[in-house]
């Protein structure tokens, strides 16, 4: 047996040691290590967070409890178990791991961790690579993998905060199956925490309590990320003062002083925040400048995510703003992208930017009406036939038996408008939903209204006589 054999199966052994240590097995060095490196699950049933993959009867829960793997791809923000998962695999079909940084890593990298595998493959023993932020690789670099993962000399796993779709080259996509992993919820974010302060590997011993509105405060500012909860904790815990019973507290100003900014006493899903959103919403529909600025950054502030201010925003640029302004749809979405572009500091600028647009734009709320009646009439009217000639013929058959028969062309006609047309089921025609305002750009759109009406009007050819209304059914 080789030299290299020997360093293999000696590395092989040692990681399978390892992997036994118990949660409670913790050794000097292991207290030096991050709190998140520490409180890594070492089974599934450690694992908090991605229940729609890993719940009893889930795809990857099923894969896991048979100790089996196949290439994949996990795509899902930061912090929230890729890593961690990749390496549970690893460990349930009893592969060792090479770990593959894209950062830091190139071809030859690749070349060295395939050519470990082949050797374990030839002394029967799998191996799983795992390549972090997979998408940072270059189209060779990803090509790399494919001869191998086709025959069986690596199980693949990569992980990536980019879609897909965009990020890895089809050739790859193809051979690994990719699923999407989602930030954790409140509740598992609250579960984690307490699991971090009365957890052996993690901060047991510190006898730590946390005061008012500490807990909503770290879970907030983690916004579903396991990594940066436990490492906000982590630092806050650095400044926690004498409490008694022996143990020490974390106050509300300590974790500010950690995340870098005063922290309001507010939760986040609860009366206050909505409270602020409120006003937040009803200033910008109320065409008020400085207070939409006033009450976005009090949201800011209490530690709110300016996202869901970008998201309210864009409510309000179809339900309060419509079309009187289609920019502010456009301001809004180019704000939130300028955000997850460049970050906060830019990003909050953008979406201010966009609050005062938005409250400054003309009003307009004939569009959110519209729809909502529209939306209302195909509940109760839904089962209503499509009239036979807006239909489409694809075959001699439905040709045959009526169907398109009698559709009008609209640019057969003057001003690509078939006067006297109606694209309604018989039993609505005549149904008005959109009446647009006289406010903004909304003002041309009411003089185009009123020109088709006269059209239709003065047209002789009709498809209902002059003041047909179909029965259509309501509920009150």
């Amino acid at each position: 047996m080789s030299d290299s054999q020997v360093d293999l199966f000696a590395s092989y052994e040692q990681q399978k040691k390892d992997e036994e240590k118990t949660n409670e097995d913790v050794n000097s060095a292991d207290e030096f290590a991050p709190l998140a490196s520490r409180l890594r699950p070492q089974s599934i049933a450690e694992y908090i967070g991605q229940s729609h993959l890993l719940g009893d009867g889930k795809p990857l829960r099923t894969l896991l409890n048979r100790g089996t793997c196949y290439s994949m791809i996990l795509w899902g923000p930061p912090g929230v178990g890729k890593t961690t998962l990749a390496l549970l695999f690893a460990k349930a079909c009893n592969a060792v791991v090479e770990q593959i940084p894209a950062v830091t890593s190139g071809v030859k990298d690749i070349r060295e961790a395939v050519d470990r595998a082949v050797l374990r493959k030839q002394n029967g023993i799998k191996t799983l690579v795992f390549v972090d932020e997979v998408h940072r690789f270059n189209k060779s670099q990803q090509d790399a993998f494919l001869p191998h993962i086709e025959n069986g000399t690596i199980t693949f796993i990569g992980a990536t905060t980019e879609n897909p779709s965009f990020s890895l080259n089809s050739a790859l996509l193809s051979r690994a199956r990719v699923y999407v992993l989602q930030k954790l919820s409140e509740e598992e974010s609250v579960q984690l925490l307490n699991y971090a302060l009365t957890s052996q590997r993690g901060l047991k011993k510190l006898n730590l309590h946390l005061a008012d509105g500490v807990e909503k405060a770290i879970v907030d500012l983690a916004a579903g990320d396991a990594r940066f909860l436990l490492n906000i904790l982590e630092m806050s815990s650095d400044l926690a003062a004498d409490y008694k019973n022996g143990g020490k507290i974390i106050t509300l100003a300590m974790v500010g002083a950690v995340a870098g900014r005063k922290l309001m006493s507010y939760d986040k899903g609860g009366d206050a925040f909505y409270e602020l959103i409120s006003a937040f919403h009803k200033s910008v529909r109320g065409s008020s400048p400085d207070a939409a600025l006033y009450w976005y950054s009090r949201i800011l502030e209490a530690g709110g995510d300016p996202l869901y201010v970008a998201r309210r925003l864009l409510a309000i640029a179809t339900e309060d703003v419509g079309l009187a302004d289609p920019r502010a749809m456009t301001v809004t979405l180019n704000a939130w992208d300028i955000f997850e572009r460049v970050g906060a500091a830019e990003g909050e600028r953008a979406i201010a930017e966009a609050a005062v647009y938005c409250a400054l734009a003309p009003k307009s709320n004939m569009l959110y009406t519209a729809f909502n009646n529209a939306r209302a009439d195909a509940k109760n009217n839904g089962s209503l036939d499509v009239p036979i000639y807006l239909r489409n013929a694809p075959t001699k058959l439905l040709e045959k038996l009526g169907y398109k028969k009698g559709y009008r062309y609209a640019h057969d006609y003057e001003g690509a408008y078939a006067a006297g047309e109606s694209f309604f089921p018989e039993e609505l025609a005549g149904t008005v939903y959109y009446h647009p305002s006289d406010r903004g750009m909304e003002f041309n759109y009411t003089k185009k209204v009123e020109y088709l009406k006269e059209r239709d009007r003065r047209e002789q050819d009709k498809r209902y006589p002059e003041g047909f209304r179909g029965k259509k059914v309501t509920y009150e």
